[in-house]
């Protein structure tokens, strides 16, 4: 097993050792399937933002009920192990819920990091953010990259080179 693949509980005292030794944490999150170089981007912006990236990484059954049928297209543990081979991340938990809302408030990660695609008001877990004194940044290139679009030219034959 990967040791950047943990759970939530084997995060704690990571966090907990790193703090102690005056380093920061920021926290990304997303599905990540299809991995594609807007979501490199994002995480290495987020990574950016402190000395530690935490990435959480929805579940299968939580991506399907946020994307609907056929996705993921790659299990989560797959996910999570693509994300771990990027050198800008330190660590890759993988959450059950649809928000990372209940992840974030268990580690409260100095920094959550949002893409380009939400605003500071946007971001939907910015009260739980704040709840504990943390902060949110925005980071990333333009959103103009997207897995369904990926999938929807994949579908359509792949005739052409992809275009966004």
């Amino acid at each position: 097993m990967n040791p950047k693949l943990v759970t939530a509980d084997e995060m704690l005292p990571i966090q907990e050792a790193a703090r102690r030794d005056g380093r920061t944490v920021s926290f990304a999150n997303g599905i990540f399937d299809l991995l594609h170089v807007g979501h490199v981007r994002y995480l290495a912006a987020a990574a950016q933002q402190a000395d530690l990236l935490v990435v959480g990484v929805n579940s299968d059954a939580s991506t399907l009920a946020l994307k609907g049928p056929g996705r993921p297209i790659m299990p989560a543990l797959e996910r999570a192990e693509i994300l771990a081979a990027l050198e800008c991340v330190d660590y890759v938990v993988v959450f059950e819920e649809q928000t990372c809302d209940a992840l974030l408030g268990r580690l409260k990660p100095d920094v959550h990091c949002k893409g380009t695609d939400y605003t500071p008001d946007t971001v939907p877990e910015a009260a739980t953010v704040k709840s504990y004194g943390g902060r949110v940044a925005i980071v990333g290139d333009p959103k103009d990259h997207a897995t369904r679009d990926i999938i929807a030219w994949i579908k359509d034959g792949g005739r052409d080179t992809f275009n966004r």
